[in-house]
């Protein structure tokens, strides 16, 4: 039985380049294929009758009024269980949607007034019940396009276990400002400061021996391991609750060495064990 990705999501949240990158994958995708010959051709990539077995197909809100019909598409397969497939819903902020279509200077699909915001409220609304079908949500607010690319070979190439959550780690400066988005807040500034050796202000916590330094005591270890339990304990339970974005922010003085360090330590912790999203930024370390 062949496999088909029903990829969709909001506009802005890249369904384009996750085709472009399923397809790198060999999938055979088509984008906004017609409502009514989804089915037909679900028949030939399941029934062995192509030379494809697994297929993405790019839907999304300008498929219009033939949208709810797609509801009637994934009850059938349900029912009749002739088709593998798994919807991929992508997604993102809304400021960060608006910052996208402002840069890229596109008018939303929905957006019948002008304003963005008002096409991306329609769109929620429209696309809701496509979301709650999604076996994967990707929220891409904060990822690059290398970092979807690879969240995608993980799942659809290598078949990692995931849940749709996508952590980040953010590392920062309190003097450049807290970040707005944070969710969790971390104050490292009790650490020793590799800032005030003379050879060592310059580098950053990428580096091993500034990770030596900041570690030397032992505190930076005991409070890696109680971050490390407490972040381990709250991830179940945000999935559980249906959330799909989680930044944890990490912050020092400048950005540079403490929370770096911090950052990376913790960064390495998780993804041993992760089943969800995970990414590290480092938003103050070139400053």
């Amino acid at each position: 039985m062949g496999k088909i990705l029903i990829v969709t999501g909001m506009s802005g949240a890249g369904k384009t380049i996750a085709l472009k990158s399923l397809e790198d994958m060999g999938y055979y995708c088509v984008d906004n294929l017609p409502i009514p010959l989804i089915e037909k051709f679900a028949e030939l990539i399941s029934d062995g009758s192509s030379t494809f077995q697994k297929a993405a197909i790019g839907i999304d809100v300008r498929t219009g009024l033939d949208l709810p019909l797609l509801k009637e598409v994934f009850d059938n397969w349900d029912i009749h269980g002739k088709v593998d497939y798994n919807v991929v819903f992508l997604d993102a902020s809304d400021d960060v949607l608006i910052k996208r279509f402002k840069e890229t200077r596109r008018a939303h699909p929905l957006s019948k007034d002008g304003r963005v915001e008002t096409g991306i409220d329609a769109e929620r609304q429209t696309m809701k019940w496509l979301k709650e079908k999604a076996d994967y949500i990707i929220d891409t607010s904060h990822m690059l396009t290398k970092e979807l690319r690879a969240q995608l070979s993980d799942i659809f190439e290598a078949h990692h276990q995931y849940e749709n959550l996508q952590v980040t780690i953010l590392s920062f400066g309190f003097k450049y400002g807290i970040p707005e988005d944070a969710d969790l807040l971390f104050d490292v500034r009790f650490l020793p400061n590799p800032y005030y050796v003379q050879e060592l202000r310059t580098h950053t916590g990428l580096e091993q021996g500034i990770r030596d330094y900041v570690c030397r005591d032992g505190i930076a270890g005991e409070f890696l391991e109680k971050l490390y339990d407490m972040i381990s304990f709250l991830i179940p339970h945000y999935i559980k609750e249906g959330k799909n974005q989680l930044v944890i922010g990490i912050g020092c003085t400048g950005g540079k060495h403490r929370s770096v360090t911090i950052a990376e330590l913790l960064y390495q912790q998780l993804k041993k064990t992760a089943d969800y999203g995970l990414r590290i930024d480092h938003r103050d370390i070139g400053r």
